[in-house]
Order: structure tokens, then C-alpha cells, then sequence
């Protein structure tokens, strides 16, 4: 098993930059059996570090992106904010209960 960074450990959910690629990206897994990190960038691209290459990295912790949903492209939809969708007489409709198949900005595949 392959030890990570002791300066900049892998940690799920942290943000750190690459200082020579002058890349930010996200831990988002780590699976010591295969020996990888799995990283996303903040544009959403998805990569894989191997374990030995991480401690030749020039990493330093960074802060999250102030718009971390920005490689999901999610935003609020305007309705969310709209209070007629808080209507409590809809409250106890059985059918207000069922969820729609689809949302907005989901894709069907």
C-alpha cells in the first residue's frame, strides 16, 4: 500500500491546487486496493491520480470555488423561490406526494 503526501494528504472533500498544472480540484474518492485517488476539477471533468504519484504532486490546500454547483450547471429555478408553491392547502393531496418522473434539468436517457 502506498502512503499519500504527508504535507498534502489526500482527504475526501477537500479542494487543493496543483501548483505546476495551476489545476483546482476536489478528493472526492480514495480506493487504497486499486491505489488511486479519484479527483473532479472544478470545470467537472472526473480524473485519477495513482497513490504513488500523489506525493510527487506540488499541491496546496485551496479553498472550495464560491459556486462549487457551477460543473453541475445547477441553479435554483426561479419557481423555487415564488411562494405560491408554498400553497398549505395542497398539504394533505395524496397526489401532491407523487414525485414527476423527471426534473428540470435532468436529462432522460
Amino acid at each position: 500500500m502506498a502512503s499519500v503526501n504527508p504535507i498534502c494528504p489526500a482527504i475526501i472533500g477537500e479542494w487543493y491546487q496543483d501548483i505546476v498544472e495551476n489545476l483546482y480540484f476536489e478528493v472526492v474518492a480514495i480506493d487504497y486496493q486499486a491505489g488511486s485517488v479519484e479527483i473532479q476539477y472544478h470545470d467537472g471533468e472526473v480524473g485519477e491520480v495513482d497513490l504513488e504519484s500523489w506525493p510527487e504532486m506540488v499541491l496546496v490546500p485551496a479553498s472550495p470555488p464560491e459556486d462549487a454547483s457551477a460543473a453541475f450547471e445547477m441553479s435554483m429555478p426561479n419557481s423555487w423561490n415564488d411562494e405560491s408553491n408554498l400553497n398549505p392547502c395542497n398539504w394533505n393531496d395524496p397526489l401532491s406526494q407523487i414525485e414527476p418522473d423527471l426534473f428540470q434539468g435532468s436529462e432522460e436517457f
